[in-house]
This record gives structure tokens, C-alpha cells and sequence, in this order.
């Protein structure tokens, strides 16, 4: 009687200590302001990007707690949004992240079996000329309601170290909004053979965060394609700089200097 009564006992208590940790994972998930989704997918990146890329950064997440702000960063491999994303909570006081809304090729937007991931995390779809506005207004539109926007100035995923040049229609975002533009570089992102032997090609991954970039001498100017370029060229010149790179505008006497820093 004694030990049918300890055991019971026994199992009581586990259930206790399995019921715990899953009610708070239920909680959390049905608190989370971006949807449960969005939350699910936030804890596997956080768990998945720490132990097999050994995530480390120079800094704190700069990104703000609350209010607008776009995240522009250099791209060589398609697990780069998570690479951002995996720290962003550490910032807010109670530890809730915040969805960054990438900029990402309409064509892989809509793509099977993955769609429901970019519609959760609101990934904004663009063409890849730059020539449909709809992404770019959708993005402004976003940023004007207090959103994060993420973006990749480069447009596609390059192949080596010089960040390449960017399409004016980043500058234009970010001077019609005005919002803080905060430049990430991220190092040594794991790369395999193709987009999905990226995601298991482990690697050391380091971000260097840096100061928001300055965009002010700009505002009130009116918007042609020079200023746009100027402006775009300054934004990756200061993101080139942060990783110690050369941006592909700039001179060779710019890339020996910045190779000799």
C-alpha cells in the first residue's frame, strides 16, 4: 500500500515538474504579440543559431525596445536573417522580441512549404530590379506604424568579401522615413553547396554592431538619383567599414587604406 502510495506520489510530482515549464511555453506563446508563430519560430532560431554557429557579437543588440528603426546588413548566406534576429530580445525589458520584417526576392517569397515562415516573421516581398514600388511602400507603410525592417542593400546573397553595390532604392527608404538605421556585419556566415546545406554548415559566426548611421544632411534635400546614390553610398561605405571591408564604389586608394586598418 506504502509503495503504490509513493509511487503515485512520484508520478504526481514529475507531472508537476513536466506541467511547469509547459504551461509557461504556452503562456508565452499566446502572449506573444507577433503570434504564436512567430514566437515558435524566434525559440528554434534562438536555440538553433547559438549552438550550431557559436553566435557571438562585438556588442549589446542596439535595436531599440520600441518605435522604427531599419536593420541593413551585408548577405552571404540565406541563414543571415536569423543570424540577426536570434538576439534582438535582450534588449526589451521583459525579454520579448521583436519581428524584423526583411525585405526578401518576391519569387522565394511564395515559395512552397516555406511561405507560411516568411508570412510569420512578415517578410516584405520585393522584385529584385527594383522597379516594382509596391515592396518598397509596403516597407514605408511598415516603418511608419513603429516596425523594424530588415534589409540586405546588396540584393542578392554575393560570393567574397567587398560588399557590392546597392540599389538607390535603399536610400530612398530610409530618407523618406527617417527612422534610425542601424548596420549590422555579419562574419563568416556558414555557406554550403546550396541553400539548404547552408542551414547545416556549421560554423563560427561573429556580428559587429554598429552606430546608427547618419543620414540628417540629407533630409529636406530634394530626392533625384544622384542625391539617392550618395546617400546609398554613404550607407554602404559605413557598412563596409564596420566590417572591415571595401564597399565595390570606392576607390582602390579607399581599400588599401581600409585593408591596412
Amino acid at each position: 500500500m506504502w509503495d503504490h502510495d509513493h509511487e503515485s506520489l512520484a508520478v504526481l510530482v514529475l507531472c508537476v515538474y513536466a506541467g511547469v515549464p509547459a504551461t509557461w511555453v504556452l503562456i508565452s506563446a499566446l502572449r506573444c504579440r507577433h503570434g504564436w508563430q512567430a514566437w515558435l519560430l524566434f525559440v528554434v532560431t534562438r536555440l538553433y543559431c547559438g549552438l550550431a554557429f557559436r553566435w557571438r557579437a562585438n556588442r549589446p543588440c542596439p535595436f531599440p525596445d520600441q518605435g522604427p528603426g531599419i536593420v541593413m546588413a551585408n548577405h552571404r548566406s540565406p541563414v543571415d536573417p536569423m543570424l540577426i534576429l536570434m538576439n534582438n530580445h535582450l534588449r526589451t525589458p521583459r525579454g520579448r522580441f521583436r519581428v524584423i520584417g526583411f525585405l526578401m526576392a518576391h519569387e522565394y517569397y511564395a515559395t512552397r512549404g516555406i511561405a507560411w515562415i516568411n508570412q510569420a516573421m512578415q517578410s516584405i516581398p520585393v522584385t529584385r530590379d527594383g522597379r516594382d514600388l509596391k515592396g518598397s511602400r509596403l516597407a514605408l507603410k511598415r516603418l511608419e506604424q513603429g516596425h523594424l525592417v530588415g534589409m540586405f542593400p546588396e540584393g542578392g546573397i554575393g560570393d567574397d568579401d567587398a560588399l557590392r553595390s546597392a540599389n538607390p532604392g535603399v536610400a530612398w527608404l530610409a530618407l523618406r522615413s527617417r527612422v534610425p538605421i542601424y548596420p549590422v556585419y555579419i562574419h563568416n556566415a556558414p555557406r554550403g553547396r546550396n541553400m539548404v546545406a547552408s542551414f547545416y554548415t556549421f560554423s563560427r559566426v561573429r556580428l559587429s554592431y554598429g552606430d546608427p548611421i547618419d543620414l540628417s544632411a540629407f533630409y529636406g534635400v530634394k530626392l533625384n538619383r544622384s542625391i539617392l546614390q550618395e546617400a546609398t553610398d554613404q550607407m554602404m561605405s559605413e557598412l563596409a567599414s564596420l566590417g572591415r571591408r571595401y564597399a565595390v564604389h570606392e576607390s582602390a586608394e579607399s581599400r588599401q587604406q581600409q585593408a591596412g586598418r
